[in-house]
């Protein structure tokens, strides 16, 4: 049986998905706002998403977790590792929900879910697939340490490749 961890940080507890996490995702995922995410898309699309986000577990023993700011027990966001056949090498993934921006909470979630990825994981190399576009998540990346790899292979040709530095 995999067990899914539960991460935190001094303000964030990232925790396994739960069905309680639907509504504010496909909200979310049909929004505009996931329009760096490939949406806004349908809703069964949005159901494969999220179911894909917890069996990453089952099938690579990692996959997404959902942030929540201890103080105020509010899900903020999500972070996540990917891969398979969409993903040339493990990604570090993150985003936020409407109204959670500009506090931290994507750099300290996906630092936490990286130190993870490179400690308890093993990973030798983490990238990150980001639209040249998505300026908030190209800083973020930066931010991170992350240098854009224009060598890397990728799924879609237009995505930049951030390769975040091994810790």
């Amino acid at each position: 049986m995999t067990v899914i961890p539960t991460l935190e940080t001094e303000r964030l507890c990232l925790r396994p998905m739960t069905i309680e996490d639907w509504p504010q995702h496909e909200r979310l995922m049909g929004s505009d706002r996931s329009q760096f995410m490939g949406g806004p898309t349908p809703r069964h699309v949005i159901w494969g998403i999220f179911s894909h986000d917890i069996a990453h577990w089952v099938l690579f023993g990692h996959g997404a977790l959902m942030v929540d700011d201890k103080t105020t027990g509010k899900t903020v966001g999500q972070v996540g590792l990917n891969h398979g056949s969409l993903f040339p090498e493990h990604e570090l993934g993150w985003f936020l929900y409407d109204g959670f921006e500009g506090h931290g909470y994507a750099l300290e979630a996906a630092q936490r879910m990286r130190k993870w990825a490179f400690e308890e994981l093993g990973l030798k190399t983490l990238v990150s697939y980001i639209d040249p576009k998505n300026e908030r998540s190209r800083k973020l990346a930066e931010r991170m340490g992350a240098v854009i790899d224009p060598d890397a292979e990728r799924h879609d040709p237009v995505d930049l490749v951030y390769r975040h530095p091994a810790l």
